[in-house]
Order: C-alpha cells, then structure tokens, then sequence
C-alpha cells in the first residue's frame, strides 16, 4: 500500500508561497543594498563638494562658490529624499521578513499535519500485517492440534 496524503496539493500550496515569500525578502533586501549604495554615493559627493568649497574659498570667485553652494544643498536635499527611500525600504524589509515567518509557520503546522497522518497510516498498515500474521499463525496452529 502506499501513502497518498488527500490534502498534499494544500502542504504544495504553502510551501509555494513560502518560496515566493524568500523570493520577495531577497527582492526586498536588494533593493534596500540599492538605496543605501545610493545613499552612501550622494554623502559622498557631498564631501567632496565641501571639500572642493573650503578649498576653492581663496582662489574661486564668488559665483564660482556660490553654484558649489546651490550643488551642496541640491545634494542635502537629494540625500533627505535618499534617505527617506531608504527607511521606506527598511520597513519593507520588515514587513517581508514578517510575512515570510508567517509563511514558513504555516507550511510547518502543514508539513507536522502531513507527517502525523503519515505515522497514522504507518501505524495502520503495521497494525493489519500484525493481524495477518497472527491470522496465518492462528490457521498453522489449528492445523497442526
């Protein structure tokens, strides 16, 4: 005999969306390591631009200054949006992360159904040989009195 769970297609379904739950984090956690690249590239054209103010302050004109000074805040500016997109992505990650543990907690609870019936059905098949055999057992001894 062999095992046939009747519920097998639900124990396929959960551990589907368990993987498209992964799929979804690692897409989630990529695009996080995006923003923060992104993030961490802007802070550092900043430096660079207030690096290139105090050191051009001597030999720049004023309007040479004042367009690093605009491209300064421009970047400041930039940087607050960045960094918002990067809190976004966090709460992202989060929320993924949340969702593929209720996810894997429902495969389990249907994996643990699955192997329950399983042993129940182990049990059962056991259970009827025993009795065959004792049956066969019972038959060659009757024969033998």
């Amino acid at each position: 005999m062999r095992f046939r769970y009747p519920l097998q297609k639900i124990v396929d379904l959960k551990s589907t969306e368990k993987n498209h739950a992964e799929w979804m984090l690692s897409r989630a956690l990529g695009t996080l390591r995006n923003e923060q690249s992104a993030l961490r590239e802007l802070m550092e054209e900043r430096e660079r631009v207030w690096e290139q103010l105090a050191e051009s302050s001597v030999r720049t004109t004023v309007s040479q200054m004042k367009l690093l000074q605009e491209y300064a805040d421009h970047l400041d500016r930039r940087i607050r949006r960045k960094s918002a997109e990067v809190d976004k992505a966090k709460a992202n990650v989060a929320e993924k992360q949340n969702v593929l543990a209720e996810k894997m907690k429902e495969e389990q609870v249907w994996t643990k159904v699955k192997q329950k019936a399983y042993e129940q059905f182990v049990m059962t098949v056991r259970k009827k040989e025993q009795d065959q055999l004792d049956e066969i057992a019972l038959t060659r001894s009757v024969r033998t009195v």
